[in-house]
């Protein structure tokens, strides 16, 4: 069920490229100028398609006060490319969570806990 139809809210759906046919839209749905807009996701690793998504939205004349999703690495670039698009992020959970949880639960050793935090702050050069 989309939050939208929950909340009894308008439905905006951001492609991540125009439609090659018809009017070519890359924003969907009913989207008048002005209009305060949440933006939901359910992944947040760099922030980048998520913030494309918003720029698309901020283009059409959206207001966007945020974004909700459920999930994000906490990877630092993300932290910086939300800071510099100046865009709120809640989430629902996070890698610090979900590592310390996996620790608890007996799914990760706590001895791997050192290495599961290395990998979060430098994921490219991780294991070179």
């Amino acid at each position: 069920m989309l939050v939208a139809d929950k909340m009894s809210l308008p439905f905006i759906y951001v492609r991540s490229a125009p439609k090659k046919h018809g009017l070519e839209n890359l924003v969907e749905g009913d989207v008048k100028a002005g209009q305060k807009v949440v933006v939901i996701e359910d992944l947040i690793s760099t922030g980048q398609s998520s913030l494309a998504a918003v720029n698309a939205l901020r283009n059409a004349g959206c207001e966007v006060l945020g974004m909700a999703a459920i999930f994000t690495y906490e990877f630092n670039q993300a932290a910086e490319n939300f800071k510099n698009s100046n865009v709120k992020l809640d989430t629902l959970a996070n890698y610090s969570q979900l590592i310390n949880v996996a620790v608890e639960q007996g799914f990760v050793k706590k001895e791997h806990l050192e290495q599961l935090k290395s990998w979060r702050n430098d994921p490219e050069n991780w294991g070179k």
